[in-house]
């Protein structure tokens, strides 16, 4: 494990901070996105209160790249997050910015070690997630696949191909895709706990992940579950240790919780979170306000890391007092005979639906627990047997992608000349 402890207590931790900080708001003076709100005592956490919450909107309207610190001739990568909601943002890291982020995900307790063929499951094109994972599983001289997602080459099914063929022993995804992979590799007449027996650890992140959920993962895939949390632009922020706390990487961060109900910010409890990166030279971000809903605390962990640990609790508000994570826990929570993989939720006029795919023999008992669970604010629908929630096409669909072409021969369908699929 790399460096992890070497602070010795919280007060050693806060000595850290304090010593990167002056670089990191030295830093900051260069970019002209944070040389309006410079104040204070310089260099100091006093000069760091004085600047406001930065948001995603700061970094939507400084696309792409109003947020730079250095020349752009030190750019070793530029990315962008999906832009699902409008403008995307975007971001860019200097060499020296790819060693932190390498070393931050090299710190999973599981370890990744030469002799583990690696495959990566997360996007890579524009996002960073994908290019992470990949580089820091070369720097440790593992195997990579770099499997993609959303991509029209690897499919559900080729993935577990992937899997099985290979004897891939460590992924890196979101929790969902395991639980996909799952069902596809059903379709293929394999079984995810005995057909994978080199598989050692599942990788993940993206998602927020109930203890429900993660312990229905393992146990279809015989094999433990390694959560790390993180976000587009500041790369990875959290890790699991052994005992399955997820610790902050408060030596390479400040963190703080904002409570938006009254605006105060405050080093732990339950709000939204806050991270100022403290090695981060080509885009350097003071106080930005992530918006997942967490909580914080300062717990004596058993593996002895005097790191705060965070629950991710999600997004949204699952209403009637249940949060993302807390009703997830409810669904997961059913028998695992009832078979559920896959739910989804929305909200309604009349409070929320909720929707599980379960075989029609437990549908009554599934409904019945979890309106005990979840209340009666809640609809809860079971969907018949035989309409899933993830067609059997999805699972079962290879390739289909070709490069473009302009010559083909007399029984080949040209109509797809130009096209990649």
């Amino acid at each position: 494990m790399t460096g992890l402890g070497d602070w010795g207590d919280r007060a050693g931790l806060a000595k850290i901070q304090d010593e990167l900080l002056a670089g990191t708001l030295a830093a900051a003076s260069a970019s002209a996105f944070y040389q309006r709100y410079r104040d204070g005592v310089p260099g100091s956490r006093s000069e760091l209160a004085d600047y406001p919450l930065t948001s995603k909107a700061d970094l939507r309207d400084a696309y792409p790249f109003g947020m730079l610190a250095v020349d752009r001739s030190r750019l070793a990568t530029y990315h962008e997050s999906s832009g699902s909601t409008g403008t995307p943002t975007a971001s860019y890291y200097t060499a020296a910015d790819w060693t932190d982020l390498i070393e931050r995900y090299s710190r999973m307790h599981v370890g990744i070690r030469p002799s583990d063929t690696f495959l990566v499951r997360t996007p890579y094109a524009l996002m960073l997630t994908g290019h992470v994972a990949h580089a820091a599983a070369l720097a440790n001289g593992a195997t990579v696949v770099p499997a993609d997602n959303r991509s029209l080459a690897t499919p559900y099914a080729k993935v577990v191909k992937l899997l099985h063929d290979l004897n891939v022993t460590l992924t890196w995804s979101l929790p969902t895709d395991t639980l996909l992979w799952a069902a596809a590799a059903e379709c293929a007449g394999l079984q995810p706990g005995r057909d994978f027996p080199e598989l050692r650890a599942l990788l993940v992140a993206g998602e927020p992940l109930s203890p429900a959920r993660r312990n229905r993962i393992a146990g279809l895939w015989r094999a433990p579950v390694v959560q790390e949390y993180g976000a587009s632009e500041t790369g990875g922020l959290a890790g699991e240790c052994p005992f399955g706390n997820l610790h902050l990487w408060a030596d390479r961060a400040i963190f703080e919780v904002y409570d938006p109900a009254t605006g105060r910010i405050t080093p732990e409890g339950t709000g939204e979170l806050v991270v100022t990166p403290l090695c981060r030279e080509a885009m350097p971000l003071l106080r930005y306000h992530i918006g997942d809903r967490v909580e914080v605390t300062f717990p004596d962990c058993p593996c002895g890391w005097t790191l705060p640990v965070v629950r991710v609790l999600g997004r949204f508000d699952a209403g009637a007092g249940i949060t993302q994570v807390g009703l997830e826990e409810v669904v997961f929570g059913l028998p695992a005979e009832y078979g559920v993989l896959f739910w989804r939720a929305r909200h309604t006029t009349s409070g929320l639906l909720v929707q599980i795919e379960v075989p029609d023999r437990h549908r009554d008992a599934a409904i019945a627990a979890l309106g005990s669970a979840i209340g009666t604010a809640y609809d809860i629908e079971c969907l018949v047997e035989g309409v899933p929630l993830v067609s059997e096409r999805v699972l079962t669909a290879m390739p289909e992608v070709m490069k473009p072409r302009s010559l083909f021969t007399a029984d080949e369908d040209w109509d797809r000349a130009l096209r990649y699929y």
